[in-house]
């Protein structure tokens, strides 16, 4: 099984995952933990790009998706080969990221086609202004305005892919107890 977290920036994406996968191990799976972007060249390039202190231009954004969809080329034999031996992979983002956070949308999905579709992803939704409570400092993809034109993409995303929604505004241990009760009923697992 392929599980995807999404959400907007303060989200909690990554303590979710580590909590999922915890949980997961913990009733007898095999888990893999992934994050996009990867360690791979490719994630490090881009990571490096997401630092920098301007904003890409138009065609550096096109760049960015491009690098985005070559990272994830990297890791469909990295899924494939782990759902065919039965580990359930937990990742922290997929390609739904660049459909909310990138432009233009239909070119993204185009580039993004070959990428593996998750199994179950579910968005932690959250509030700008609590998402930014959970930074230290600003990023240029961290303001409000960004934020929540993001968040409402990823409402979106939800409703037109049968995503779950989680409310993230709430403690950590809640959410995680919203998360496995979504998880639980595929897997068998008795809460």
């Amino acid at each position: 099984m392929y599980i995807c977290i999404e959400g907007i920036d303060g989200a909690g994406k990554t303590t979710q995952c580590k909590l999922l996968k915890d949980w997961l191990d913990k009733n007898g799976y095999k888990v893999e933990l992934i994050r996009e972007p990867t360690q791979s060249p490719i994630g490090k390039l881009i990571r490096k790009i997401l630092n920098e202190p301007n904003l890409p231009t138009a065609e550096q954004q096109k760049v960015l998706g491009l690098l985005f969809a070559a990272d994830r080329l990297l890791l469909r034999d990295k899924i494939q080969k782990a759902k065919d031996e039965g580990i359930i992979i937990v990742s922290d983002r997929c390609f739904y990221s660049s459909i909310a956070y990138q432009e233009p949308e239909d070119w993204i999905k185009e580039i993004n086609k070959f990428a593996i579709k998750p199994d179950i992803v579910i968005i932690l939704d959250i509030k700008p202004e609590n998402a930014q409570e959970r930074f230290e400092g600003l990023e240029r993809f961290e303001k409000k305005s960004f934020l929540e034109r993001v968040r409402k993409k990823y409402l979106r995303i939800a409703e037109e892919n049968e995503c779950f929604i989680v409310d993230a505004n709430r403690g950590i241990n809640i959410i995680q107890d919203d998360i496995r009760k979504i998880i639980a009923p595929y897997l068998g697992i008795c809460r």
